[in-house]
Formats: C-alpha cells, sequence, structure tokens
C-alpha cells in the first residue's frame, strides 16, 4: 500500500475518531456523536445504546454480494493476469448495478484482482498492489459513477511496511476514495499440512502496529453513511467480530476464497444482532492449478439478517449476484451493542496463552509457505 505516513496513518485511525469527525462534519449528527467510551482510545461506548454512527443516506441500503470466479495470475509476470482479472470485476459492476435498481454496496470475494497460488515471498511482493493506486483508481471510478462503496481483498504492498506482504480488504467509496484498508487481522495455522501462510497479519506484528497506529486500530469499525461497517477474510474466530459488534458494527463484510463454513457466519450474526455479508469465489474455469470448483468448495456467497436468517443465498455455484436490502433504519431504532458479563471469563481471557505468540514476523519473514511451516512450527509453544 504506498502511500504518505499521514494517509495511512489517517486510514488506520479512522475507527478512533470517525464518532467525533463525523459528528462534527454532519448537520444534525448531534444525537449521534460518538459515545463516552470504556477505556480511553478504545471506541466501545459506556453506553451500549448509544454507539457512534452517522446519519443514513437512506432508510434501507441495498447490498450486492458479487460471487465471482477466481484466477491466479502468473507470479513471475502478473500484470497482465490482474489487468484482466479487473477488467472482469469493473465488468461484473456493471452488471450487477444494470438491473434492479442501484445498489448502495458491492462486495466481492478475498482475492479478485490476483487470485490464490502457492507463491513464494518474491512473487508476492511482483504481484502486491498499491492502495491507492492504478486499480483503486479503476474501481473508484466505477463507484463515483453509481454512487455506491465497492469492497475488495487483494494483496497489498506498503512502503511503511518494507518486505511484508499484506492481505487487504478495501472499502472505495462513492466519491472513489479509499473509505478502509484493513489488514488480516491474523492467519489460520496448523491447518495445513505441508505449508503456513507468509502474508504479514496484525498479530505477526502486534507490538509495531500499535504503536505505528494505535489501540483502536486494531479491530476498526468505520462509519459511514450507509451504516457502521466492519470488514475481515477471517474465519473461525468469533471474539474478533464480537469486538466488531462492541464497537458498534452493523454490517460485517466477510470474505473467503476456497470455502468458508456458513455456520460461522450465521452464528456470528445471531450472536452479536448484526448483518453479515459473506462472498466466496463461483466455479472458476481455467485457474491455474485448481479444478473448476477446488475440493467442491465454491459458492455459498450469502447475506444473513441479526437473527442470523439468511436474507439472500446463492442460487448455485456460478458467477452470479446475491442482492438483499437492509431496513438499517429500523434497525438503529431498537439496536445496542451486546450485552455480555465480562466479569465471568475475564480472568480466564487473562490467564490463556496462545499457541504462537503475536509480533513473530518482526523478528522473522518466511521467504515461501514452507519456510513459514518451518518457522512457526519452531515458535509453538503448545508441542
Amino acid at each position: 500500500m504506498t502511500s504518505d505516513n499521514a494517509l495511512s496513518r489517517r486510514l488506520f485511525l479512522a475507527a478512533a475518531a470517525a464518532g467525533a469527525a463525523s459528528a462534527a462534519g454532519t448537520a444534525g449528527a448531534a444525537a449521534n456523536a460518538a459515545a463516552p467510551t470504556a477505556k480511553a482510545g478504545v471506541s466501545v461506548p459506556a453506553n451500549g445504546r448509544n454507539y457512534a454512527r452517522v446519519p443514513l443516506r437512506r432508510d434501507s441500503v441495498v447490498v450486492s454480494a458479487v460471487q465471482s470466479r477466481i484466477r491466479s495470475v502468473d507470479g513471475q509476470s502478473p500484470a497482465k493476469g490482474i489487468r484482466e482479472n479487473l477488467a472482469h470485476m469493473i465488468d461484473l459492476i456493471d452488471k450487477t448495478q444494470f438491473y434492479g435498481g442501484r445498489k448502495d454496496l458491492l462486495c466481492f470475494h478475498e482475492f479478485p484482482l490476483q487470485g490464490w497460488n502457492p507463491w513464494d515471498r518474491a512473487e508476492l511482493e511482483r504481484l502486491s498492489i498499491d492502495l491507492p493506486g492504478e486499480q483503486t483508481e479503476a474501481l473508484g471510478a466505477k463507484a463515483k459513477e453509481y454512487g455506491c462503496y465497492i469492497q475488495f481483498g487483494a494483496y497489498a504492498r506498503d512502503r511503511d511496511w518494507p518486505g511484508h506482504v499484506l492481505s487487504v480488504t478495501s472499502i472505495i467509496g462513492p466519491d472513489g476514495k479509499l473509505v478502509a484498508r484493513d489488514w488480516k487481522a491474523r492467519n489460520i495455522v496448523g491447518v495445513f499440512p505441508d505449508f503456513e501462510l507468509v502474508t504479514t497479519t496484525v498479530y505477526n506484528v502486534l507490538d509495531r502496529f500499535v504503536e505505528m497506529y494505535g489501540v483502536d486500530a486494531l479491530v476498526p469499525v468505520h462509519r459511514t453513511d450507509i451504516g457502521n461497517l466492519a470488514t475481515s477474510s477471517t474465519q473461525m474466530e468469533p471474539e474478533i467480530f464480537r469486538v466488531m459488534a462492541l464497537k458498534g458494527a452493523e454490517i460485517l463484510l466477510r470474505t473467503a476464497s476456497g470455502g468458508f463454513e456458513p455456520e460461522d457466519i450465521q452464528m456470528v450474526s445471531r450472536y452479536n444482532r448484526v448483518y453479515s455479508v459473506i462472498v466466496n469465489n463461483a466455479v472458476s474455469p481455467d485457474n491455474p492449478h485448481f479444478m473448476d470448483d477446488a475440493n467442491g468448495r465454491s459458492g455459498g456467497t450469502a447475506i444473513y439478517g441479526p437473527r442470523g436468517e439468511a436474507l439472500a443465498s446463492a442460487g448455485s455455484k456460478f458467477e452470479q449476484d446475491v442482492i438483499a436490502r437492509l431496513p438499517l433504519a429500523q434497525y438503529r431504532a431498537t439496536h445496542s451493542i451486546p450485552d455480555l458479563h465480562y466479569a465471568l471469563y475475564a480472568d480466564a481471557f487473562a490467564a490463556y496463552q496462545p499457541r504462537q505468540a503475536p509480533g513473530l514476523f518482526s523478528k522473522y519473514l518466511p521467504k515461501d509457505l514452507k519456510d513459514a511451516k518451518r518457522f512457526l512450527d519452531a515458535e509453538d509453544r503448545w508441542r
């Protein structure tokens, strides 16, 4: 993500400042200004009914989850593949906006621009994009054309983090500018038999990340005129989404590539009383090294309501848009953040020791997937 330091910090600290900034800049928003926080620097309101938000552009928000193919680029020469994948994204944006009325938010899967393959670090650095950059300019032009938000995942670089490869979920606003570019919180560990992922996550560099961007940026929430949005490509860790909900997230924008567990998405929505959008890849012909429906894990894109009910879901594994109207004004009339009884389990969380310590990529960056496996196995504190 090549950007100057000021822009980088401004985007990553958006969650901490959004309530106050939006209230100051929006007429009539005083009632929705950021509530006092229970802990300084963390945007969790002391009064859970008065969480930070800004006025909605309209009472209902229309979301399109775009289930599209995944097609990996050439790790040695990725430019052509990225251009072709970008052109396909733009074609799908035009198609989903063409019929059935305009959509306020378009969501894509985890890697629509680059795909996934077991690349080494040198290849990943070669295919990573800048945020902002050429691709976000093209997608931003479409966001301006249709007056919508566009969310997608990508491998990205950042000159503040030389040598690191980031998995970032971005949101582009209707002005064509980046609203969010959120790092993946953590990677799965111990699932693959002979490799681990080499992308740098928040957890991999935790102390330095907090030092640079502040504690509230660990789990950001973006307060927009289509609702409070939070993004993630992380699966099966409900605590992350609980924190988003505690910060006032209303719509969780979740991405996948190669499958996910529907029950995870559904129950996170139900437990936290929030909307969830999950976008997975479609059946993908001509994807190098993979079957069209790799491991039978394509499809399943869906939008869930705050009771865990499916509002819309993909009718097949092929490319399609999954559309739902979210009555956010009505939802806000009664919604509050989750009511927890934290004292019951605070001591257990304080005593817990994770399998790997945070910050491991601050001392060593694995050169490829097998090297990551060797390194993380050596750092396994549960062995």
